[in-house]
């Protein structure tokens, strides 16, 4: 009887001894063309493995399928195409959601743009459906430059 609450202690020592196989995960890396975090080894034949001293060998273990390459893993979009077509509807676009100022969201001079290029574009085609003459398209052309029509 001992000091110990469950009256003894069992100590088992297992004589196990982990071969490294860096030399061969670098080797496989390199034979699958492929890093060696994606190099996957069959850990039950880590013996056969570890006794793997070259590249043919490696091969040899490819072949057999003791080792192989992890693929790649998968990045979704879908969460991403979700937000997308949330902010499309308008959400999650507030004041606390920006960070550049409104002129660098969305230029003013582009805003500006768009708003003479319809204007002119107006104008042609009233002038060509002979709605205004010449004199009077020059006059308004002018007047939409200066700004002085709001649509």
């Amino acid at each position: 009887a001992s000091d110990h609450p469950f009256g003894f202690v069992l100590i088992i020592f297992f004589d196990i001894t982990m071969v490294s196989l860096k030399l061969q995960k670098r080797l496989a890396a390199s034979v699958l063309k492929c890093g060696q975090r994606k190099v996957w080894m069959d850990p039950n034949e880590s013996n056969e493995i570890g006794n793997a001293n070259s590249r043919q060998n490696i091969r040899k273990l490819v072949k057999d399928g003791f080792i192989i390459s992890k693929p790649n893993v998968i990045h979704s979009k879908s969460r991403h195409q979700r937000l997308m077509a949330a902010k499309a509807k308008g959400r999650h676009t507030g004041f606390g959601k920006r960070k550049g100022k409104a002129n660098a969201r969305m230029p003013f001079k582009v805003l500006w743009m768009r708003r003479l290029r319809v204007l002119r574009r107006l104008l042609r085609k009233y002038r060509e459906a002979k709605k205004i003459d010449k004199h009077l398209y020059r006059e308004l052309y002018a007047a939409s430059k200066g700004n002085q029509f709001k649509n």
